[in-house]
């Protein structure tokens, strides 16, 4: 993917059309829905959010948009992931941060644990998701601010 992708506007038109052509092929492998082959865990703590997904060798799948700043850790497994910065092989042990914007294709090499971490005061998952997800690239563009941090708009 990341030969024909030149820059982030590129890179994030090719993902969303492979995100559809995934989505227009049946929504289930071997006659099993996505959600029991990649199954999402949700934990709560004071202020926070904590998601893990466990995702099986062999998947190609991609991750929602990231609207906010948040870390992430995978605890088990290997995987390569392509973003509008390149490629990038991840071997458990692992922890990065998510920038706002942020899309991922994963290949999963080995079966893989991953989880992210949100600063929410909600708990109703919809709330949650509507916090720190967005529908399109549109709803989260980088902006520069005087610290030179992305920023994503309305957070």
């Amino acid at each position: 993917m990341t030969d024909v992708v030149s820059n982030a506007k590129d890179f994030q038109s090719a993902i969303m059309e492979f995100e559809k052509r995934l989505d227009d092929e049946e929504s289930s492998v071997k006659g099993k829905a996505l959600d029991d082959l990649c199954p999402v865990t949700h934990e709560y703590g004071d202020g926070c959010y904590i998601r893990t997904i466990f995702m099986p060798k062999g998947m190609l799948l991609t991750s929602k948009i990231h609207k906010v700043l948040h870390p992430y850790f995978v605890m088990k497994g290997k995987c390569t992931v392509f973003t509008e910065n390149g490629k990038e092989e991840i071997e458990a042990p692992f922890r990065g941060m998510t920038k706002p914007g942020t899309k991922r294709l994963i290949h999963v090499l080995e079966d893989c644990i991953w989880s992210t971490v949100h600063v929410t005061k909600e708990t109703e998952l919809d709330k949650i998701e509507e916090e720190i997800i967005a529908k399109t690239f549109d709803e989260c563009l980088p902006l520069q601010d005087e610290k030179e941090k992305l920023l994503c708009h309305g957070q």
